[in-house]
């Protein structure tokens, strides 16, 4: 059993390692030869690299909606609070970058204790609206702030992710993918422990849990401050890979935008909402020539997972390495058994 585990670590360890180096390693060959067919370049790198921000904002959503359980809409309030954070800390205080992305989100999750405090004994609707007016709150206070934030015009932020062009958009790249790799190693060991089975029990039916000794109210709190620091950490990492910030960032859209991502990749799925981050960011790019109308790619996609996939891609289901030759096993016996019957009878 102990080897197993052993075993399954490495294995899961290189293939982390392996979504982190080799494009890492493919981009800076692309940088250094410019001509060479082999790599990406700095667009796509930077496409990729935006992806691996939102699948960090979208795993801060999917521990509050998802595992916890309660509707938030006010996630991109954290994530402009992360953002700003880590602007004022670099250049106001000369705190390093890494250490000021960290402190960056201990402040979000600060915010989100003192905001989680007060409203996590709404539930539903009410705790909605209530993050909802929290993003919008954020919002409107760093539009009048222009002497830190630099008001509707926005602040800007230079840092090696941005000014230099050879290491440049590999430092973005692994800085950004790492630590979405390590967020969600430490999120899933969480999730295994007691706090974590806790949080779900709680989801799952909060008398059943209160009645067996599960302090609610407690293990809600958790899961809102956890969420808070991973949008803090997506905030701080926005900040120096785009160089430039908005008080827009808390808007009610972000918000949308990062709960779409959780919809449609299944609430409760870790990686199901990260696949969906990438596959949405990236096909926003792809379909760039439609200009304007391929925003509607975003209502089309959720209509018809609606309709055909309510729980989503994955649903509650993780995707597991092991069994991805499985998966592929069981699409294809669905395929036999839906076109192969309508083949007999014609």
């Amino acid at each position: 059993m102990k080897n197993k585990f052993y075993k399954n670590t490495l294995i899961l360890t290189a293939i982390a390692f392996g979504f982190v180096l080799i494009p890492a390693v493919l981009i800076q060959i692309k940088a250094i030869f410019f001509d060479c067919p082999i790599g990406i370049d700095s667009y796509w790198a930077q496409v990729i690299t935006l992806a691996g921000v939102n699948a960090i904002m979208a795993l801060s959503v999917n521990v509050v909606c998802g595992i916890t359980g309660q509707l938030s809409l006010g996630q991109a309030g954290f994530q402009a609070i992360g953002a700003y954070a880590v602007i004022l800390l670099t250049t106001n205080a000369h705190v390093p970058l890494p250490i000021s992305i960290v402190l960056a989100g201990i402040i979000s999750a600060i915010f989100g204790f003192l905001i989680g405090f007060p409203t996590l004994k709404l539930e539903g609707d009410y705790l909605a609206i209530v993050t909802l007016a929290f993003g919008e709150i954020i919002r409107v206070v760093l539009l009048n702030q222009k002497s830190w934030t630099g008001g509707p015009n926005g602040i800007q932020f230079s840092t090696v992710f941005t000014t230099s062009l050879d290491w440049g958009a590999t430092i973005a790249f692994a800085s950004v993918i790492g630590t979405l790799v390590l967020l969600i190693v430490a999120l899933q060991n969480f999730l295994r422990s007691t706090y974590g089975r806790a949080i779900m029990s709680v989801r799952e039916d909060e008398i059943a849990a209160n009645s067996n000794g599960i302090s609610v109210f407690r293990y809600k709190m958790i899961g809102f401050v956890i969420a808070s620091f991973i949008g803090g950490i997506g905030g701080a990492l926005y900040a120096p890979l785009i160089g430039f910030v908005k008080p827009d960032l808390a808007s009610f859209n972000n918000s949308v935008n990062h709960l779409i991502y959780v919809v449609l990749g299944g609430m409760g799925s870790v990686t199901g909402s990260i696949i969906s981050a990438f596959v949405l960011t990236v096909l926003q790019e792809f379909l760039r020539f439609l200009r304007d109308y391929r925003l509607l790619i975003y209502p089309l996609i959720l209509i018809c997972m609606m309709l055909f996939r309510p729980q989503g891609l994955l649903g509650t289901n993780e995707l597991c390495f092991f069994k991805i030759p499985d998966y592929f096993k069981s699409i294809g016996r669905w395929f036999s058994k839906k076109f192969g019957k309508k083949s007999e009878k014609n």
